[in-house]
């Protein structure tokens, strides 16, 4: 008898650790979630007020750029001496450009922090490849480069936002063009081309995938900088604002899909969007 009410006891105090010991883990789990809560709420906030600041500054900058455009008017209208409104000019030039690029890295960012509404339909990613040939090929060749598509045979067609899509691959296409110039004279005899390539692919879990390739002849990217390019503001270019990369694979991943590059030195560089059919 005696054994058997120290087993009640034991096992009532067992049973008592036991539940105190889940009743720890899962207030650590309450608190643990509470504090992600609490960090979401407040980078929402945080991104609320960076988005409308943006907005705040870009108003500002369309005023300073209209007064400087109306003020190099005002110059080259005056009788002041041939040199000093030169001078005067190009330090108006000045203002009006750094305006420009501070408007524009601004948009990038909105673009980037901003929320996405996707307008997903089935789109003829084909065409939208040929859009975007029509578009670019004034930019590419004013920068010597040769654009050309290729085409899978028979259509492929994708439920995705056409807008947005056309955007990443936009920002891929810009990026391949500013490195094919900044190699300039490097090439050993390459031609500069881009190409933008379609494919249908199979993942290996069996789905079915649309691929669009941009491929270019440019310098590759180095090994140590493969990590780093899509990070927010990281930039290899001289006024880059380092938003269009993270902002093309963000698009992608918004449409379930992912960005894939293979890049080697001295060979060129293809990026890839990969979005579900």
């Amino acid at each position: 008898m005696l054994w058997f009410v120290i087993g009640l006891v034991v096992g009532a105090g067992v049973a008592w650790a036991a539940s105190v010991s889940l009743t720890r883990r899962a207030l650590r789990r309450v608190r643990s979630a509470e504090r992600r809560a609490r960090s979401a709420e407040r980078m929402a906030e945080i991104g609320a007020m960076t988005g409308g600041l943006a907005h705040e500054i870009k108003n500002p900058l369309s005023t300073i750029g209209l007064n400087a455009q109306l003020l190099a008017e005002a110059i080259e209208d005056s009788r002041a001496e041939e040199g000093e409104r030169s001078r005067m000019l190009a330090r108006v030039g000045s203002l009006r450009r750094e305006a420009d690029r501070l408007r524009e890295i601004l948009s990038d960012f909105l673009e980037f922090a901003g929320q996405m509404r996707l307008d997903k339909r089935p789109t003829d990613l084909n065409a939208l490849v040929g859009e975007l040939v029509d578009f670019f090929t004034p930019e590419a060749q004013r920068h010597g480069v040769r654009l050309r598509a290729e085409l899978t045979p028979g259509g492929l067609t994708a439920t995705v936002d056409p807008k947005l899509i056309k955007q990443a691959l936009l920002n891929l296409m810009l990026n391949a063009t500013q490195a094919m110039d900044s190699a300039r004279g490097t090439e050993n005899g390459r031609a500069r081309e881009l190409i933008l390539r379609t494919l249908e692919a199979r993942e290996p879990d069996g789905g079915e995938v649309a691929r669009i390739e941009v491929i270019d002849t440019g310098p590759g990217v180095a090994q140590e900088l493969k990590e780093r390019i899509f990070e927010p503001y990281f930039t290899t270019k001289s006024g880059g604002s380092g938003l269009g990369l993270p902002t093309t694979r963000r698009i992608v991943e918004e449409h379930g899909g992912r960005v894939e590059m293979h890049s080697e030195p001295g060979t060129g560089s293809s990026f890839a969007v990969v979005v579900p059919k």
